[in-house]
């Protein structure tokens, strides 16, 4: 069931925009985001579905980024599919967030399940240009599935289903009614009967992420559909979905703070005015203007290198397959942890800062400058970063790598 409504843009010409059939993916993303930036305020003001850029990211090939070769897909590496995720997180992170988690998707699938579910859901994501959508949130233990002839019915409520709206495939999970009530994985048509997904996403911060809740009413998931070959956080490889998850909102993170950063700079530079009292003809040349910028550089470029150094240590795993150790897991998620932490301090502290070297005409509405801020501040609850500094604490003081779970 879709509750999308008709948007005015929904015919927006897609002919000016390259492909992955005539240019490099960074190329598609850099003219994506140039497209996405001319609306991104307007539509963080608007909140909903962002139907017409979903749909240029289906024309444009992306969505087959991190699809392996043999079945049609580009086999970019990790490295190379968070650096698109970035790019677009510059100027609008909703976008970048719901396209990031439809590569996340499909690593689950490959991750958690066997090459008889993996392998067609591939070529079909690339033949029909599908989007995948969330509805795993291992949290929300409210909808459970029950055995039945042939699979399971699942039934109940979910909620943070970020991307699920316009979404062509669903990953869905759900409590088995059993004594241990484990938890269940599937990889489902959002269309199909009994599913019911609802536009009550309104948060301060990504906004048009659609993370709102779901339904499921008696919804049949046969048995080929649920991921439980090898299953969920099954061997170190396995384990490597929880840091990918967190190497995305890494990226995001940076993305959002490089796009903050850009917009002050374009500020300070052409329409902020000097303080009377500055020594410096321009507001550009103050000594405390420049002071806070070269902070705010320095913190940036940090959580830059280290977001970068985590990719490649992921992608390094990621090679090993079924090979990979779990002391090799464990350093990768140190590495992941870290960068995710940078990103998180570097970028709350940038997208709030800003307005210091921007003043008071950057507080215009129209602007909207303070998106940034709420989408880093709303996606950086997404699990408590105390845990996660506890976690680096016992990695620093007693060289206990972090305990494999969905979130490290």
């Amino acid at each position: 069931m879709s509750l999308l409504s008709p948007d005015p843009r929904a015919t927006a010409d897609a002919s000016a925009l390259p492909t992955v059939a005539d240019a490099s993916p960074a190329a598609v993303a850099a003219a994506l985001a140039e497209r996405f930036a001319h609306t991104a305020a307007a539509r963080d003001l608007a909140g909903g579905t962002p139907k017409v850029e979903r749909d240029l990211l289906r024309q444009s090939g992306l969505l087959r980024l991190s699809v392996p070769v043999e079945y049609g897909g580009l086999g970019a590496s990790w490295a190379d599919t968070l650096g698109v995720v970035r790019q677009i997180a510059r100027v609008d992170s909703s976008v970048a967030h719901v396209f990031a988690f439809h590569h996340l998707l499909l690593a689950t699938v490959r991750l958690f399940g066997n090459a008889r579910q993996w392998a067609p859901l591939f070529a079909d994501t690339v033949r029909h240009d599908w989007f995948w959508g969330n509805a795993l949130n291992p949290l929300d233990k409210r909808t459970v599935a029950t055995r039945v002839e042939g699979g399971r019915r699942f039934s109940g409520h979910k909620r943070f289903c970020s991307g699920a709206l316009d979404s062509d495939v669903l990953l869905a999970s759900a409590q088995e009614d059993s004594a241990d009530g484990r938890l269940l994985i599937a990889a489902i048509p959002t269309r199909r009967e009994g599913i019911a997904l609802f536009d009550d996403w309104d948060n301060m911060g990504q906004r048009q992420t659609d993370s709102g809740s779901a339904r499921f009413d008696d919804v049949f998931v046969a048995e080929g559909e649920l991921l439980l070959d090898p299953g969920p956080l099954s061997s170190p490889f396995a384990c490597l979905r929880s840091l990918l998850a967190q190497l995305v909102l890494t990226n995001l993170y940076v993305g959002i703070a490089e796009g903050a950063l850009a917009e002050a700079r374009s500020f300070t530079r052409h329409q902020a005015r000097r303080w009377p009292a500055s020594p410096a003809a321009e507001a550009s040349d103050d000594p405390y203007v420049l002071r806070h910028y070269g902070e705010l550089w320095v913190a940036l470029e940090g959580a830059r290198v280290l977001a970068d150094r985590a990719a490649v240590r992921f992608d390094e795993a990621w090679q090993q397959g079924l090979a990979l150790t779990e002391a090799g897991r464990g350093d990768v998620a140190v590495a992941v942890a870290t960068a995710k932490m940078a990103a998180t301090r570097a970028g709350l502290d940038l997208t709030s800062r800003i307005f210091e070297v921007t003043g008071a005409r950057s507080t215009t509405a129209a602007l909207r400058l303070d998106r940034f801020w709420r989408n880093l501040r709303v996606h950086t609850l997404h699990d408590p970063a105390d845990y996660k500094l506890r976690e680096l604490g016992d990695w620093a003081l007693n060289g206990r790598h972090p305990v494999p779970s969905f979130y490290s």
